[in-house]
This record gives structure tokens, sequence and C-alpha cells, in this order.
């Protein structure tokens, strides 16, 4: 094996197929080559298994395994034995089927899709080694680079884990929009309930949008490929029956028992500092969509990403007198750093256009758009 390994991807026109092959080579500076059924002049995946010396799997859940133990059947052993990883949301079967072959093995699971930073910095990624020794080096590399938060596991237990943290998430959340759905007007469409919106509503409809807008096959094989999430369904739809059986009988027992299963019970399950974190963390983005909704707004990029380029762009809003409400960042689909700055409503509109136009002409800045 050579010292810098050549990365294999199946799966390699998939959204994290595509975001691995650009994490390889420019921030490992390692060769990859991939195969995939949307490529068909590339190799096979029996070629890229051959040439490969850490073969990774990017494909949907439901055929994961499927693939992996295709290529174990017949692989042949070697001095060095290769690297198998995969990135599904399931890890059970996966990691088995790699197991069945003569190679070293690791599960991943980012928490997230692709994003579009280099790195899954601020993320979380679940590990789950099944077999390691010559290649513990190389993957500890791997996850300092990734730079993910990590939380490692067996298999089992993620799968478990995932059977609540996605299936479960998921399911209440769909859940949800399918009721919306059927309302009728004034009701319909779910859009017509945002004007009255409260924080907890906005943010769930951030979800429900957030899944429906994605791609259909992950939600479906979260909640189809594993075994572990029709027994955590049923006892949401038995909690969800009750909780409508109490609502219904609207006596003051029922309202009593509200209190105790489905305020008291998980008040106490959750227990008091993991209760403040959290709340404290929704207070930050009930912030965050205050701030959003403030039509007043500029929305920039900066073209020089160096240390002070953010702090010469307020130094002419000081110089001119304009005084900003808000300011947050956040990643285009190419990865640029963009910025969104608002202002009050008593801010002059004269004076920000003027700024705008500064900001463009020194090069300081590159407007995206305008809003007063």
């Amino acid at each position: 094996m050579s010292a810098a390994p050549t990365v294999g991807i199946v799966g390699l026109a998939g959204a994290y197929g595509r975001w691995l092959e650009r994490f390889f080579r420019e921030r490992m500076g390692l060769a990859v080559i991939g195969c995939d059924p949307a490529l068909p002049d590339g190799p096979s995946a029996r070629e890229v298994r051959d040439r490969a010396d850490v073969l990774l799997f990017a494909v949907p859940i439901r055929h994961t395994a499927r693939i992996i133990a295709e290529l174990a059947a017949d692989m042949p052993e070697r001095g060095v034995p290769p690297l198998w990883l995969d990135v599904t949301s399931i890890k059970q079967a996966p990691v088995a089927a790699m197991q069945a072959a003569p190679v070293e093995v690791l599960g991943l699971h980012p928490m997230a899709a692709p994003p579009k930073s280099p790195t899954l910095k601020g993320r979380v990624l679940v590990v789950c080694e099944g077999r390691l020794d010559h290649w513990r080096g190389f993957t500890g590399r791997l996850l300092d680079a990734l730079e993910a938060q990590c939380v490692h596991c067996a298999p089992t237990e993620h799968d478990q884990i995932m059977a609540r943290v996605q299936a479960l998430a998921h399911a209440a959340i769909l859940s949800l929009a399918g009721v919306l759905a059927e309302d009728e007007a004034p009701l319909s469409p779910p859009a017509a309930l945002l004007p009255y919106r409260t924080p907890i509503f906005e943010l769930a409809n951030a979800m429900m949008t957030r899944i429906l807008s994605s791609n259909p096959q992950i939600y479906e094989d979260i909640q189809f490929g594993s075994q572990a999430v029709a027994p955590i369904l049923d006892r949401l739809a038995v909690r969800t029956r009750a909780l409508a059986d109490l609502v219904a009988d609207g006596d003051e027992a029922a309202r009593e028992a509200f209190r105790t299963r489905f305020l008291d019970a998980p008040r106490s399950a959750f227990g008091g500092a993991p209760l403040g974190e959290g709340n404290a963390g929704f207070e930050r983005l009930a912030w965050l969509l205050a701030d959003l909704a403030e039509p007043r707004c500029l929305a920039l990029h900066l073209p020089e990403d160096r240390p002070g380029a953010l702090r010469a762009v307020l130094a002419d809003f000081e110089q001119h007198g304009i005084s900003i409400e808000s300011i947050h960042s956040s990643r285009s689909p190419e990865g640029d750093v963009q910025f969104r700055i608002g202002f009050s409503r008593q801010q002059d509109d004269t004076a920000i256009r003027a700024a705008s136009a500064r900001l463009e002409t020194a090069g300081l800045a590159c407007v995206i758009s305008l809003q007063l």
C-alpha cells in the first residue's frame, strides 16, 4: 500500500458522495476514484473495490447492506487489508456486512445532510468501530480532519438511538404535516396559518418544510430501514391516542392525568439541567427567527475571506452614523460566507443605500440583496 492511500467511493454521484470526494481531495490530499449507476462510463463497483485502499459506501440506505454483501462475497484477501467505511443512517446491517469481508471496518453516520462548508465542523458524527488495527492511525486523522463532534457507540445501540432521534422525530413531524394538509379552507394550505404563528409553530413549520423539501427516499428509508423503528412508532401512537382520549373526556380527572403523564413525568425524566439548556436554546432560536422576520436588511458576501474584512464593513456604517439591529452569518450552496445585516425601522433609507453602494465600489463587499 502506498503512503497516501487511494479512496474509493461507491455512490460517487450522490450528495454525500460528491461532498466526500471534495473532502478527501481538498482536505486530505488523497486520490479518489468512484462509481455510481448515474455514471455509466465509470468503473464498476468491483473495479473501485480492487483499486482502493479505503472503500467508502455512500449509497441509499435500502441498498447499502446488499451492495456491501455483494462486494464482500468475492473480496480477495490482501497482505494489508483495506479499510471499508459507510455513511448510512443505520449501522447494524451495514457494519455486519462489511465485517464479512477480509477488511477493517468503521461505520460512520453524519447527523446532517452534506454541509455547505468543507468539513463537518459543528455537526455530530456517530462512529461505530467494527474492526480496526492497521488503519487506526488513518481513521484518527480522518476524524480530526472532518472536525465533527464525534460520539462513539456500538451498531446495535446506534440503531436503537436513531429510532428515537430520527425515525420518531420525523414521524411526529410528518404526522403534524399530514394533519395540516388535510384541513380545508380557510385553514388550508398550511401556509395560511403562518401569519398567526408562535415561535414553536414557526420552528415546527421549518421542520415540516425541510423534510417535505428534501429527498423523500431518505426519510422513507429511515422509517423502513431498521427493525428498531416499528416498536417506537407503536409507543408514539399509544401515547397520542391516550392524549386524545383525555382531551375528549375533558373533566378535572382527565386534566390531572394530562399533567401527570404528559408534563410532570417527562419533565422529571429530562432533568433540570437539560431542561434549562434546551429552553435556553429555544430562546436563542426564537430571537433568531424574530431577527430574520424583520424585512429591512442588507445581504452581502465578503470577497476577501480574511481577518478584519467584516470590521471594515462595520467601520463604514459607524463612520456614516448607521446603526445595525442584527447581524447573522450563513453559507451559500457554494460554501461562501454571507452576512445578513438588519436595520431598525427608524434608520434612514438613503444612508443605507449609499452605504451599500460605497461597499461595492470600494470592493469591501458584494451586495446580494437590499430590502428597505
